[in-house]
């Protein structure tokens, strides 16, 4: 899959990631991206590494929301602590 498939994968599950989160998140459309991308990323090598399933399946893509939503998580926390005086 090239860049443009990997944003536009990535968008898609910043985007699920945000819904499925709950709570209050006030992201833009770049940094949902970016942790998508990067749940994706995290997931599939993390995934693959530990035999879970190969690429190109769809446990893939489940395992890219989960890994967002860590990921949302995680940038809540931080973001949360740094706006804190």
């Amino acid at each position: 899959m090239g860049i443009i498939g990997t944003i536009v994968i990535g968008f898609i599950v910043g985007l699920l990631a945000k819904f499925l989160h709950p709570g209050k998140d006030d992201m833009g459309i770049i940094m949902t991206t970016v942790l998508g991308i990067g749940g994706s990323l995290l997931a599939s090598y993390a995934g693959q590494a530990l035999g879970l399933y190969t690429a190109g399946q769809g446990a893939g893509f489940i395992g890219a929301v989960i890994g967002a939503i860590v990921l949302l998580v995680v940038y809540g926390m931080v973001k949360g602590k740094s706006g804190q005086s």
